[in-house]
Parts: C-alpha cells; sequence; structure tokens
C-alpha cells in the first residue's frame, strides 16, 4: 500500500469533485458537505458512467447516466440496483488541508 497525495482540501468545493489517474484506473475523489472526503473507482458498475460527474447527496453519488445509487463508503450499488466499485481509503492533513488517498 502507498499514500499518494492529490491535493488540497481547498481545491475541491464542498459536494464537489475532482479525479485522479493511477495507472490504469481513474479515482473519483468527493467533498462531502461534512468536509470529510471519500474516493472511489470513477466508473458506475451498470454501464461506466463518471461518477465524479454525478450528484452527491449525504454519503451517495448519482450516477449521471442512469441514476444508480452508489455509497461512497461502502462502494456498493443501493437497491433495487446490484453491483459495487472500488474504495479508496482518504486522509486529511488537518495541518495544511492535503488529501492523500491510499491504494
Amino acid at each position: 500500500m502507498s499514500k499518494l497525495l492529490i491535493g488540497k482540501l481547498s481545491d475541491i468545493d464542498i459536494r464537489g469533485s475532482r479525479t485522479v489517474r493511477v495507472k490504469e484506473t481513474e479515482i473519483a475523489v468527493f467533498r462531502l458537505e461534512d468536509g470529510s472526503v471519500l474516493a472511489i473507482e470513477n466508473r458506475c458498475p451498470h454501464k461506466g458512467g463518471l461518477l465524479s460527474e454525478g450528484m452527491v447527496c449525504g454519503t451517495v453519488v448519482h450516477c449521471p447516466l442512469h441514476d444508480w445509487k452508489v455509497d461512497l463508503q461502502s462502494g456498493l450499488v443501493k437497491d433495487p440496483d446490484d453491483g459495487c466499485v472500488t474504495t479508496f481509503a482518504t486522509e486529511i492533513d488537518p495541518e495544511n488541508g492535503a488529501i492523500y488517498v491510499t491504494l
């Protein structure tokens, strides 16, 4: 496992996202309304929609293609749909707001 610096907390608006590519994987990093940061694979398991372009409600992102709802904490798709995406641990440095994603 390794930690990757992906930016600063101030780089992502509340309820916004940014993406980072690591080799073959694109990761969507979301800043939630409470200021926390969560990261998941940027691909809906249904049709490959870019989750980073979806609307965030609480800890769920709605896929922009067909409105599948993906839990940002677990990566699981909400009922009645089925599937999952990879999640990545995140860490925020309280001193400088740097965001790290663990791969």
